[in-house]
Parts: C-alpha cells; sequence; structure tokens
C-alpha cells in the first residue's frame, strides 16, 4: 500500500474517508503540469518546483504532512546518481561500526545500501521507530517536511559533476524502461535535462537548494563533493563521521578503522557482492529495480565516453550560469577545478 492510501486510512477517522481522499487526490493531480519525456510509460508531475514519478509524489505529499523529524535524525541527501548509494553505504558503516565490528559478515555483505536505510519518500507515513537515525531522501531543501527543518537535525549532501550525473540517470533509466518500450536517445534526455525534466529535477535547482541551506546553517548541513571522495576518501570519511556525531576515536584511526569502512563501501567491493549483483530493491513493489542497476560505473569522468564536446559544452554553460549566481563555483571545466576547496570555499 501507498504512503498516501496508508494515511488516508489512518484519517478515516477524522471524517475524511478513503474515497474522498482519493478523488481529492485526483483532482490535485490533474491541476499539475505532467511530462513522460524521460519513460513513456510514466508520467512524471511537477510539484513545487520538482518533477516526481507518481509513486514518489505520493510519497512526498505524506511525508510534509505526517512525518515528524527527531533533533537526532540524519538525513543523506542528493538529487539522483550523484553518489547516493555510496554516501548510505559510508554512513551506514560509520554509525553501525560499533555493533558490526566483524566486517567479514557485515550486513552491507549480504543486503543492498538501499535496504539499509529508509527512503523517506518510501518508507515513511506516520514516524515508526528505526535502530539508527539514518534517512535518506531526494526531496530538495525547499519541499522537505517542515519538521526536519525545525528539529535541528543533521543534514549530508552529496553533489557530482552534472554531466556524470546525466549520463549515469540516462543509463539508470534505461534499465528501467520495460522490454517493448522504446527508451529516448541521450540527445533527447539532454535536452530534457537542460530544461530542468528529470528524476527529482531540475538537477541544478536542487543543489542550490540545499547549498544555500548549507550558507545559512554550515553547523546543520554538511557538503560532501563525489569527485574528491573518490580521489581521496580517508579525509571525508572521517569529516563525515565527525559531523553526524560518531567520530573515530584515536585508537580506530591508528588501528586502520577508517581505511577497512572504505575499503568495505567501495564501489568495487559493492558491486561484487551477490546480492548486489542479483538480488532486486523493493522486490514487486512499483519500483522495483535490479540491485545491479545502482553498480554501472562510479567512475569521474564518465560522461567523456558518451558527451560530445558540444553537450559538454551545453551542460558548463548552464552550471556556470546556476552555480556561479549561487556562488558555488564548481563543476566548470574553464574554472579547471572540481572541488569546493580547490574553488576557494571553505567546506569547514
Amino acid at each position: 500500500m501507498d504512503p498516501i492510501s496508508k494515511n488516508c486510512e489512518q484519517n478515516e477517522g477524522e471524517g475524511q474517508t478513503l474515497e474522498k481522499t482519493h478523488q481529492n487526490f485526483e483532482e490535485f493531480l490533474s491541476t499539475l503540469p505532467r511530462d513522460c519525456g524521460w519513460t513513456p510509460h510514466l508520467d512524471r508531475y511537477l510539484y513545487q518546483g520538482c518533477w516526481y514519478n507518481l509513486f514518489f509524489l505520493k510519497g512526498v505529499i505524506a511525508a510534509q504532512r505526517h512525518f515528524k523529524a527527531q533533533p537526532t535524525d540524519i538525513f543523506l541527501c542528493s538529487v539522483p546518481k550523484s553518489g547516493t548509494t555510496w554516501l548510505k553505504a559510508l554512513a551506514f558503516a560509520i554509525v553501525t561500526r560499533k555493533k558490526y565490528s566483524d566486517l567479514s559478515s557485515h550486513p552491507l555483505l549480504s543486503t543492498m545500501p538501499h535496504e539499509c536505510i529508509p527512503f523517506l519518500e518510501a518508507d515513511f507515513t506516520n514516524r515508526t521507530t528505526t535502530e539508527f537515525p539514518l534517512i535518506s531522501t531526494h526531496i530538495p531543501y525547499h519541499s522537505l517536511p517542515k519538521s526536519i527543518i525545525s528539529s535541528g537535525c543533521k543534514i549530508v549532501y552529496i553533489l557530482r559533476d552534472p554531466k556524470d550525473a546525466f549520463v549515469s540517470l540516462w543509463h539508470f533509466l534505461r534499465k528501467l524502461t520495460p522490454k517493448g518500450v522504446t527508451y529516448i536517445s541521450l540527445q533527447e534526455a539532454l535536452d530534457l535535462f537542460c530544461k530542468g525534466i528529470s528524476f527529482n529535477g531540475p538537477h541544478w535547482d536542487h543543489v542550490i537548494s540545499y547549498w544555500k541551506a548549507r550558507i545559512e546553517a554550515p553547523q546543520r548541513v554538511l557538503f560532501l563533493v563525489y569527485e574528491k571522495m573518490r580521489n581521496d576518501p580517508l579525509p571525508s570519511v572521517k569529516k563525515l563521521a565527525d559531523f553526524i556525531g560518531y567520530p573515530f576515536s584515536l585508537e580506530e584511526e591508528n588501528g586502520g578503522c577508517l581505511q577497512k569502512i572504505v575499503d568495505l563501501c567501495s564501489f568495487e567491493n559493492l558491486s561484487n557482492v551477490d546480492v548486489n549483483r542479483k538480488g532486486k530493491h523493493r522486490p514487486g513493489a512499483p519500483v522495483a529495480i535490479d540491485n545491479n542497476a545502482y553498480f554501472r560505473n562510479g567512475t569521474i569522468g564518465d560522461w567523456r565516453s558518451h558527451l560530445t564536446p558540444e553537450m559538454a559544452e551545453r551542460l558548463d554553460h548552464i552550471t556556470k550560469e546556476k552555480f556561479g549566481g549561487a556562488g558555488l563555483p564548481l563543476y566548470v571545466s574553464d574554472m579547471g577545478r572540481n572541488t569546493l576547496d580547490e574553488a576557494g570555499v571553505s567546506l569547514k
């Protein structure tokens, strides 16, 4: 049962029947702009400036109405295909390292990272108790449930070169397209992406929404750069652990605990775990996905194998205009740098 239906049943005692609520939602849905360009078999709806398929749109609205954040919650946020799976694995390994000290039998070796950490849009209606304080979401900052903002809980945001994120998204949604349905070309996808029409897009606006929140409250919002983490993961893992309140002790650092977690969560390791090669995420659900769809490449600069110079320049131009206007000088080729530190923006 989807989140809206669950909450409709819970509201029946307040005089709001399931039938009436469904009718109201259908009427509301008819007022939203829609597009099916990426996935001809699946409409997406523009809600509060962001594009969602129907399943996740219901989840977003349910979360906005009913989710109650706690000050101890830790939210892992991202626009899709920006390193979400890796961030979830790292955060889960950091938070649970006392409980799962024997890495040879760690849950990440038998459970897909997305199954280890609940997804706000799909797994929450009214608050349920979770063993660990980690929750993930693709919702842009301005559409988060108000309780997340008011609770003061920590938010970790990971971002990636828009060119690589775009290419990764194109491959990912192609894997989700049913047999017999013609998938759009890379050029068609690029046209939509540049117009802001994409999975939880517009991509740049999503990033900027969290960047502005980070400027306003740096003690609450941590930005992690995918490329910097790939090139030198240990400092980023330490920074992540410190920020979310699970710092490594000197004994753990000297004992190689950070490196063990990095190795456990590496793309090379997780992509070869049996459950990630053969299993399914949410089997039986409307959004059931082969786990291997989350482990396609993971490298930096894969866009060079897919985009023409003109395509790359088009994306870079938008990035320079959008990010530059928000004070985020990042991922623009002619700047010659791809980390916030190199751009002169402190992450501390």
